[in-house]
């Protein structure tokens, strides 16, 4: 904009100059900064135009989610999802974090799911904080199907429980498998898989149209992979020789995902990871700095189609997964 030269253009830009701020600084109405002026609602209406037209305004809108959805879709460009959901890190309890990712996944879930649809889950802490976020505003003609054998002790390893749980919150039925996750032996695991009463079970979880599983960690003291076979911290040292990095419906996969020469993987009671890859949709649910090594195998292994963590945990992946590109 040329300067002024006259008193009338002074006092014309005067006049949009103090409009604009009314307007976009005081956030005032054009009746109102007319009436404050001592000028026409038309007049006002104008001057923010020319104000525009001229370049005077530049208007930018922040998105408080802005950061959650780069580091979204910077996972997602790693490869093996094809969706991330990120919830923000407000504390640095473990306990809140996990809460707030399985409040996000039951939303998601909710967005998922249509009358008619089987969900096939795993036990576990995550998909326990997916069930309990679950907030549904009606009721849905659903099955829920366990994708692994039974582990009784504690109410998140227990899937019946969880399944029983989840079919209750969304209005569904819920299937039980009574069978024991690990069997003795790999003859045992055939023989389990061949009753007609569990292999009843398997068959609806594979042609579930959603899978919810947690992603677990497997070397960490606190890995709830001890939960589900306590004998096995006994064999940590073979663990680590398989290359195990995490856990996904129980077996123990290394750090590209594939599964690692570990003898117990042989005696799951559960579906195959083959078997896993054929439900249409699967979410993953994960959260805290000992899950970063197993969800980064978990999408080198191109598991999941879609993850749910937090922002601290996300942001950890990313920098495993960079610095090792580097």
């Amino acid at each position: 904009m040329s300067p002024p030269n006259s008193r009338d253009d002074v006092t014309i830009v005067r006049q949009m100059y103090q409009a604009l701020v009314l307007h976009y600084m005081e956030a005032k109405t054009q009746a109102e900064i007319a009436k404050e002026l001592g000028i026409s609602h038309a007049t006002v209406n104008r001057l923010i135009k020319r104000g525009h037209q001229l370049g005077l305004v530049e208007i930018k809108i922040k998105s408080p989610v802005e950061q959650l959805i780069d580091i979204e879709a910077r996972l997602v460009a790693i490869g093996g999802l094809q969706r991330a959901v990120v919830v923000p890190s407000v504390s640095d309890n473990p306990q809140t974090a996990l809460q707030r990712v399985g409040e996000a996944a039951a939303r998601l879930v909710l967005e998922t799911i249509k009358d008619g649809d089987t969900i096939s889950i795993t036990g576990g802490k995550g998909v326990s904080a997916v069930v309990a976020g679950l907030k549904p505003s009606r009721s849905y003609d659903i099955e829920v199907v366990p994708a692994t054998g039974l582990v009784q002790g504690k109410h998140y390893t227990d899937v019946n429980h969880v399944a029983s749980l989840m079919a209750d919150k969304l209005g569904g039925r819920a299937y039980q498998i009574h069978a024991p996750l690990f069997a003795d032996s790999p003859a045992q695991r055939d023989m389990l898989m061949g009753v007609r009463a569990v292999s009843d079970v398997f068959n609806k979880a594979r042609e579930a149209t959603l899978a919810v599983v947690g992603i677990g960690s497997i070397l960490a003291d606190d890995s709830s992979y001890y939960d589900l076979h306590p004998s096995s911290s006994a064999d940590r040292l073979a663990i680590e020789r398989s290359g195990a990095a995490g856990e996904l419906l129980a077996h123990l996969i290394d750090g590209d995902g594939k599964l690692a020469d570990y003898s117990l993987n042989r005696s799951l009671v559960s579906l195959t990871l083959e078997e896993f890859a054929t439900i249409p949709q699967s979410i993953g649910v994960a959260s805290g700095a000992s899950k970063v090594v197993p969800i980064l195998s978990a999408m080198r292994g191109s598991h999941l189609d879609t993850l749910v963590t937090d922002e601290t945990t996300g942001l950890k992946i990313l920098e495993l997964a960079e610095g090792n590109a580097a």
